[in-house]
């Protein structure tokens, strides 16, 4: 027995698969397998027909075993048998709304259809019939097709159809989640996606402004690879362009041998504003910085090579923060499309959308105001013309499916603009292929300003993550975890994960939509929703197995052969709550808000506790605290927890240890 909305996905391969085999052995009749030379085209026919057929026995085989691991998004098979019934009701009905929520009190059941409301409204618009909810609910339950995820349905109230799963079925999910692990929902098909994040600019220091964009992508990424899609992380890096003519020309001044000796550059921050402040304040240096210019663009040889220095010392401080962070990315800068631009700017001119405004080259795309400059009067190009050609290379090179680009909410109108006008010109279409800017906030200090440090200066990210190292040390050294807890090693490991941990969570948990206050003393507080306390909730949930002495293979003999008992509502609720981890990720892949992730992490180790407060998974001797009795399932729903909880780190980027 499967679940309606697996069977569903299969019955198309299956008839196809039972009227191929027919029409073979209707050919067979007619000899075809055999040897007439007049009956070529047959024997044509009958291996296109049989290729055919091994190729769909292969498809749905593997669609099988994928939907046998896949975790089931219960939302997803309740919202197809719910469309399945509307249909069935109102047959003539166009886009009917389906609406399908878990509920929010038990009372109500475990899941809501509210889709009788919406009809309602649809049936008086546009048919002007009066028929009241209730009705149009009642016709919706009759034709509930056989499922056997639903137990029984209620109406209530106006309309509303309380659903109630069946407890064997959410029983049999969660064992499936235990032998198989945490497997991504079936999604479809397999998609390219390119992430734009992190691109900071050589020779300046990252700072805290760039530690939004490294985290949430990096988790935006490590979410689309979960699922299954081929992932390209890009950094943008802000590495050509006419500052590199000052940088160039100051390092010619300070290190004059560098072509033979390696340049001593310590502080390239420092060595950035003392060749700005020389741009500033001396003609002739000027000068020769835009001559440097004009030489590095021709690819002068010298002058690559003092380009590529000063680039290798920046990528060695970025690589610094990304081990921290565990951030993986591929380096694409802007030089990288210095090659295409000049055709980007002939196919805008070929297709006749560039004007000339005071001797620049701009495009005026509709439903934007500002134009984009991709060439300026002395024949340079732009921000804009490097976007343009980043933006092609991904769509048409690099054959994107989706592309996101998680850059700060100023870059909105920029980015809309840049992507409008790939849209006008041809390159994709918005129905077919997904752009989207991933923007966010700003980091906010704890007077509600753009964080700074006391003197007014940007924040540096290298010192805020080693602030936050030694913060989350003092923080286990108050919990004595370093006098009898732990190992050194242990606590370093602890360290490092609440340090990083609580950093990347306290951006991830806020709506990345919104700005956020950065304050350590709030991350690093083990009550409420923090990474702190999910971190301990989590060491404490894989030691209660531990000390049952339960080893894995214990627990994963148990995931085979126990049923899970769901009797009491604290371990149907944590059942429940375990299973909609799939509704979860789906909900984010359409969104890309991952706070919601972190919302669902918080209420899952909220009603973890819930149920280990109610449930005894380990009974002791009250007298001489022995061992007495384990209940199997009730530590099989510690491990299913467990397992859920990793993975939700996993794609959040942090780090949990086994002891903290």
């Amino acid at each position: 027995s499967r679940n309606y909305c697996v069977t569903a996905q299969f019955s198309f391969q299956e008839n196809e698969i039972k009227l191929l085999t027919a029409e073979i052995e209707r050919l067979k009749n007619f000899g075809c397998l055999g040897v007439s030379p007049s009956l070529e085209g047959l024997r044509d026919e009958n291996a296109k027909l049989k290729y055919r057929l091994n190729f769909l026995k292969k498809s749905l085989q593997e669609e099988r075993s994928k939907s046998t691991k896949s975790m089931i998004n219960i939302n997803s098979c309740l919202q197809e048998i719910f469309g399945a019934a509307i249909q069935a009701a109102y047959p003539d009905l166009e886009n009917p709304p389906l609406v399908v929520t878990p509920s929010q009190q038990p009372k109500f059941g475990d899941y809501q259809c509210n889709s009788a409301m919406g009809i309602s409204q649809i049936l008086l618009k546009t048919r002007e019939q009066k028929v009241i909810p209730r009705e149009i609910a009642e016709k919706i339950v009759k034709n509930i097709p056989a499922n056997e995820c639903i137990e029984k349905v209620e109406i209530a109230g106006p309309g509303f159809i309380n659903v109630h799963l069946r407890k064997d079925f959410v029983s049999k999910q969660l064992s499936s989640l235990l032998i198989n692990g945490v497997q991504p929902p079936a999604i479809g098909k397999r998609k390219k996606v390119v992430v734009d994040f992190s691109s900071p600019n050589i020779a300046k220091e990252m700072h805290v402004g760039h530690l939004r964009s490294t985290i949430i992508g990096e988790s935006m990424s490590r979410l689309f690879e979960f699922v299954g899609y081929d992932v390209l992380r890009l950094n943008h890096l802000g590495d050509w362009g006419t500052q590199f003519g000052m940088l160039i020309a100051h390092l010619q001044d300070k290190f004059p041998d560098y072509l033979s000796v390696s340049p001593p550059i310590g502080d390239l921050q420092a060595f950035y504003k003392e060749s700005k402040q020389r741009f500033d304040t001396e003609e002739e240096f000027k000068k020769r910085a835009y001559q440097c210019v004009v030489l590095l663009q021709s690819k002068n040889p010298d002058f690559i090579k003092a380009w590529n220095l000063i680039c290798d010392v920046s990528r060695r401080e970025f690589q610094k923060i990304y081990n921290c962070l565990d951030i993986t990315i591929i380096e694409r800068g802007e030089s990288f499309y210095h090659e295409m631009m000049k055709d980007i700017v002939k196919e805008f001119e070929d297709k006749g959308f560039v004007q000339v405004d005071d001797g620049r080259k701009v495009v005026f795309v509709p439903g934007f105001p500002v134009p984009l400059t991709i060439m300026k009067s002395d024949g340079g190009y732009t921000y804009d013309t490097s976007d343009l050609a980043a933006l092609k290379h991904r769509l048409c090179e690099e054959k994107g499916d989706i592309l996101i680009y998680v850059v700060d909410s100023g870059q909105s109108v920029h980015l809309q603009t840049v992507f409008a006008a790939g849209q006008m010109i041809g390159w994709y279409d918005p129905k077919v292929t997904r752009v989207a800017h991933a923007a966010f906030g700003v980091v906010l200090g704890e007077d509600k300003k753009k964080f700074k440090t006391r003197s007014g200066d940007t924040v540096r990210l290298i010192d805020l993550l080693e602030e936050g190292l030694k913060r989350a040390m003092d923080k286990l050294k108050d919990k004595e975890r370093d006098k009898v807890v732990l190992t050194p090693e242990e606590l370093k490991a602890a360290q490092t994960s609440v340090a990083f941990g609580c950093i990347k969570y306290a951006d991830l948990s806020h709506n990345r939509l919104n700005d956020y206050v950065f304050s350590f003393d709030k991350m690093l507080d083990d009550r409420g929703n923090t990474a702190a306390y999910l971190l301990y909730a989590f060491t404490r949930i894989r030691a209660i197995a531990r000390l049952a002495n339960i080893d894995e293979q214990m627990l994963r003999k148990a995931a085979r052969e126990e049923v899970l008992v769901l009797d009491h509502e604290k371990e149907w609720k944590l059942g429940k709550c375990i299973l909609r981890f799939p509704e979860i990720l789906q909900k984010i892949l359409e969104d890309l808000l991952l706070h919601t992730l972190c919302d669902y992490l918080y209420e899952l180790a909220t009603t973890f506790t819930e149920f280990y407060d109610s449930c005894y998974c380990v009974e002791k001797d009250r007298q001489t605290g022995q061992i007495v009795k384990v209940n199997m399932w009730r530590l099989l729903l510690c491990e299913a927890t467990a397992t859920v909880m990793a993975k939700g780190f996993d794609i959040l980027g942090i780090k949990p240890v086994q002891r903290m």
